[in-house]
């Protein structure tokens, strides 16, 4: 069992977000996954740094903790080519710590560049397809592709890793649970879906299976409930909604009868370590073996320490 941490761009600034992945590898974790938004998702988010140029500046900030995406849609707002060049780029800087998560986007990021926000199936063979561009690309050499949605012309990224990064395909549906068998590394996920683990297992998938955890660390649990309303409240809206939304005001709309109740019956709210390891057990009984670590709550100084003393030595004998 891998112990991650996840950096949450959309609510701290980027040099922040920095600080905190150094603050994860004191703290014992074994990885951090950062969020690739173009917008935050709510009003109370006033942040959303260039993921790839975070990733850089916590890859020379230290040694041994690996680093991930979570998640790049790499078509729309990035060309496949351009992703698969800032992860071998990432790759080389890190010493090969790197994982690239991919998933089929969100609308609230890629409608910036007015592309326009394809339906469902579309965006999926536009995984597709730049999945198979960006091995192509890693394979070396100069390379072109003819896709039904896209393309790439005569290129060839010259700077390559010893070996290639881990691709972790976000899935929420059994199609991309089978898209990431056949075309990715590793499995990633947001809820625990042990029918996800199946239909990737089925297909052939053998790889990491990784999942965020929702947690909200604070003095109370009245607080942690709170906190987490107010930062992660666009997550109990499902992806039907969240991938459909363009602007952090339309979240606002969407989330305005959201309570902290309804927070604390998905999160692990307040210094409670029963509680935390409660939802951890979910993902872990679905069959996931990597767990990013989400802290929602107020004080994330607290929670490195809540971790470090409490919860990390329970986590590492489940």
């Amino acid at each position: 069992m891998d112990l991650g941490f996840t950096l949450i761009a959309e609510a701290y600034d980027p040099a922040e977000i920095v600080e905190q992945a150094v603050r994860a590898e004191e703290a014992g974790f074994d990885f951090v996954e950062v969020s690739d938004h173009f917008h935050p998702w709510v009003s109370e988010h006033e942040h959303s740094g260039f993921a790839f140029s975070m990733l850089a500046a916590i890859a020379a900030r230290t040694s041994s903790i690996r680093l991930a995406t979570g998640v790049t849609c790499p078509f729309i707002r990035y060309h496949p080519a351009i992703v698969a060049q800032a992860a071998a780029t990432t790759a080389i800087l890190s010493g090969g710590r790197f994982t690239l998560g991919v998933g089929a986007g969100e609308r609230l990021n890629e409608h910036v560049v007015g592309a326009g926000w394809p339906a469902v199936t579309t965006r999926h063979e536009m995984l597709r397809e730049a999945l198979e561009i960006i091995r192509l690309l890693w394979s070396g050499g100069y390379h072109s592709y003819d896709g039904k949605h896209l393309r790439l012309e005569d290129a060839r990224v010259f700077d390559l890793p010893d070996k290639a990064p881990e691709i972790a395909v976000a899935a929420g549906g059994e199609s991309a649970a089978e898209l990431a068998a056949e075309l990715g590394d590793a499995l990633f996920a947001t809820e625990p879906k042990a029918e996800l683990i199946s239909a990737y297992e089925k297909a052939g998938g053998r790889g990491p299976k990784y999942a965020e955890v929702p947690l909200a660390w604070a003095p109370s649990e009245d607080e942690g409930a709170e906190s987490a309303r107010r930062l992660f409240r666009f997550g109990v809206t499902g992806w039907k909604v969240q991938a459909e939304l363009p602007n952090p005001v339309n979240f606002d709309a969407a989330t305005a009868l959201v309570t902290a109740d309804h927070l604390r019956e998905q999160f692990g709210c307040g210094p409670d370590v029963g509680r935390h390891l409660e939802v951890a057990r979910q993902y872990m009984d679905a069959g996931y073996d990597r767990l990013a670590l989400i802290n929602d709550g107020p004080d994330v100084d607290g929670f490195f320490d809540f971790f470090t003393k409490e919860l990390q030595p329970e986590l590492r004998t489940m």
